[in-house]
């Protein structure tokens, strides 16, 4: 779901980020998850239409688009997981005050899921089963007598998490825990389900998962603050061996963020950027049309805005 940019042939001495960010009125900054991706489409098309303003959008991890709203050279992160990036929010937001957030936070569920056939046929229905070496073994696919998890996109704050929690809950005993993007891991959910073999994988909410798929979410105990301890390892060398999180992932919000500096350079858009507000549904659906039915981002993110006028309307006010 990545988006590529035009550079600019002259200059060459800069890069193509660099130009980018000079060449455009306003950059957003696009992770990768496919959420994100069509959010800040829909952003791009109801700024440039309305303000006639030079969008560009510009891929970049969570650190990479937080550091660059500090500085200008980004303006907006469409999609910020509290309280994932927490400590990216406490540090630019909080503390320096070079970002501004949204309040209106899309509600998201982050845990552990496996297929109805896996749940109804190895008996897999809590996190606390993956310990069990005989379970384990169901999703070994590689022959080492350990199973694998898939537990995110290498960039992801919860993939560090579900690192700690695998620590936690043990299963990083049992369990190989695997890091790669999302399109490969969901096209093995895909296989798994046609070929009716055992798999278990990081699962979240707004997405369009659930609608293709029947899956069923492993129980685990609920979310506990004081047994919540994560540290990321930007904030920590040592931030794995410091951290603990035995329980259920708290109930997520997703915000946009945006560079404070939007308020003095274009306060129509700083504006427009604070008054954003979507639900789980909608962005599940966004997602589905780009994912599932492939979709082009720049093209459903026109005629979502069209659909949506009134809406958008309000968010103008």
């Amino acid at each position: 779901m990545k988006r590529q940019l035009l550079g600019i042939g002259t200059a060459v001495a800069l890069t193509g980020a660099s130009l980018n960010a000079m060449a455009a009125d306003v950059v957003i900054g696009v992770p990768n998850w496919p959420s994100v991706n069509v959010t800040a489409n829909v952003l791009k098309v109801i700024i440039e239409d309305n303000f006639g303003l030079d969008v560009e959008l510009q891929n970049g991890t969570n650190p990479v688009v937080f550091e660059a709203m500090d500085t200008g050279s980004m303006h907006v992160h469409p999609e910020v997981w509290l309280p994932n990036q927490s400590n990216l929010h406490n540090k630019f937001v909080k503390t320096k005050g070079s970002v501004a957030m949204n309040p209106n936070g899309v509600a998201a569920f982050q845990g552990m899921c496996v297929t109805k056939h896996t749940a109804d046929e190895h008996g897999v229905s809590k996190i606390s089963d993956l310990t069990d070496p005989d379970i384990a073994k169901l999703f070994d696919t590689d022959g080492d007598g350990k199973g694998e998890i898939w537990i995110g996109a290498s960039g992801w704050a919860s993939t560090n998490v579900e690192k700690i929690r695998a620590n936690s809950y043990g299963y990083n005993e049992t369990m190989n825990l695997k890091e790669m993007d999302e399109t490969l891991a969901l096209a093995e959910v895909d296989n798994a389900v046609v070929q009716k073999k055992p798999i278990v994988f990081f699962c979240y909410t707004p997405h369009h998962m659930f609608a293709l798929h029947d899956l069923v979410i492993l129980k685990e105990p609920k979310y506990d603050a004081s047994k919540w301890k994560v540290i990321q390892p930007t904030d920590d060398p040592d931030w794995l061996s410091k951290s603990s999180a035995p329980v259920a992932w708290d109930l997520a919000y997703l915000h946009i963020h945006y560079a404070a500096g939007l308020e003095q350079s274009h306060p129509e858009v700083a504006s427009l950027l604070s008054k954003v507000k979507l639900d789980t549904d909608t962005v599940s659906t966004m997602t589905y049309a780009l994912v599932v039915e492939k979709q082009d981002p720049a093209d459903f993110a026109q005629k979502w805005v069209a659909k949506n006028s009134k809406l958008v309307e309000k968010w103008l006010r």
